[in-house]
């Protein structure tokens, strides 16, 4: 088998490359180890920023979000039983995010994609990649019980931080940057309505809480829980009592309840490869960096790559020219490491460590007081919550 690009991954970064190259002209095989549903139905980040928003719809696959899609214009901040709002459009010039699941943005993209009768091949274990510092790289894989060889120009690895991709690229030749926290997040799905109309992080001495949402019905929420708990530990009862305490206000803002249909315990840790390229093996979204969840920067930064490579790979395509290539990984580590920053500013910012003293804990304070009473402050807070610019 040959094409141009071959991706590994059928995620939101693997997925919208291959639009925009089928835009573009430009051939690509997708290879995903999952089946179709496993990938329609896993849950992950919601939260769009605007540059997001905007890479949607301009490879044609923004429709079914701008019909569905939550618009906030801000989000609430609790802490010491308060709540304070911060207001996006007033802060940034009228930017927003959208709430969109990521699951809906995949729905979207392969849809397109199989329409369109590109190639994407479910159930396609990736093996290895092969020559990625030559003019002909191969990526070995196994599809329906026999292996097979994809010869291609370039390869997009898309496929995660445990796929074979970044394994791909040998060692010494990168550098990686890593930073685990003593915590991680207990999450479920309710069939509830959401209890707020945008999303509330709350401070708690107890530890951070998250409310969020899939969509008008159905609600997303959050608790720190110590790092290696057990999701079967918390029984409902348990969970809701917990949320309640941390998002107890002094106004006398209640919580709804709801059936838990999923729960899930999810570790945070940050994550940066460098460089994000070898030879002609291209790494993107998880497979080169991950953030903690608190700055909901994880789905955006894998559009991100997948626009500067596609817009990069055009750019050879048209002009001969490898210039825009040579420079993906400097480009798209920029936008990283302000969204790596952002993201740890946020969760320490919002979490309480485990051997936290009494002076840190005021010092968070502090810090929380000073982002909801400086505009300049939340004007911070605000630009890179909605997002810092696709070069």
């Amino acid at each position: 088998m040959r094409t141009t690009v071959g991706i590994i991954g059928a995620g939101p970064a693997g997925l919208l490359l291959a639009r925009l190259l089928r835009n573009a002209g430009i051939d690509a095989v997708v290879l995903e180890v999952r089946d179709r549903a496993h990938v329609e139905r896993r849950q992950r980040a919601g939260i769009l920023e605007q540059g997001t928003v905007d890479a949607l719809r301009a490879a044609g696959a923004g429709a079914r979000m701008d019909r569905e899609g939550l618009r906030h214009d801000g989000i609430e901040l609790r802490f010491d039983r308060r709540r304070h709002r911060v207001d996006f459009p007033a802060l940034t010039g009228g930017r927003s995010v959208t709430v969109y699941p990521q699951t809906e943005i995949c729905k979207d993209l392969i849809a397109l994609h199989l329409e369109g009768g590109g190639p994407l091949l479910f159930g396609a274990e990736a093996l290895a990649v092969e020559g990625a510092d030559t003019g002909r790289p191969r990526v070995r894989f196994r599809h329906e019980g026999r292996e097979d060889v994809l010869e291609c120009a370039y390869v997009a690895g898309c496929d995660g931080f445990r796929g074979v991709s970044r394994g791909a690229v040998p060692a010494g030749i990168g550098r990686t940057f890593e930073q685990r926290y003593p915590f991680g997040w207990l999450g479920i799905l309710a069939e509830v309505p959401p209890s707020h109309d945008e999303l509330v992080y709350a401070r708690h001495d107890r530890g951070f809480a998250l409310l969020s949402m899939r969509s008008p019905a159905v609600s997303r929420l959050y608790l720190q829980v110590p790092e290696g708990t057990d999701a079967r530990e918390w029984s409902e009862e348990r969970i809701w009592r917990e949320l309640e305490r941390r998002f107890e206000t002094a106004d006398g803002w209640t919580l709804r309840r709801g059936p838990v249909t999923q729960k899930s315990v999810t570790s945070v840790r940050s994550y940066v490869h460098e460089p994000m390229r070898h030879g002609r093996l291209f790494l993107a979204g998880d497979a080169a960096h991950v953030v903690p969840p608190t700055g909901a920067k994880g789905l955006n930064l894998a559009v991100g790559d997948a626009v500067t490579l596609a817009r990069a790979l055009a750019h050879e395509r048209e002009t001969g020219s490898a210039a825009l290539l040579d420079a993906y990984s400097a480009t798209c580590l920029r936008r990283v490491w302000q969204a790596e920053r952002f993201s740890c500013d946020m969760t320490t910012l919002l979490h309480r460590a485990p051997d936290a003293t009494a002076f840190e804990d005021r010092l968070q304070l502090a810090r929380l007081e000073r982002v909801t009473s400086s505009r300049a402050a939340g004007t911070d807070l605000a630009e890179a919550y909605t997002g810092f610019p696709l070069e």
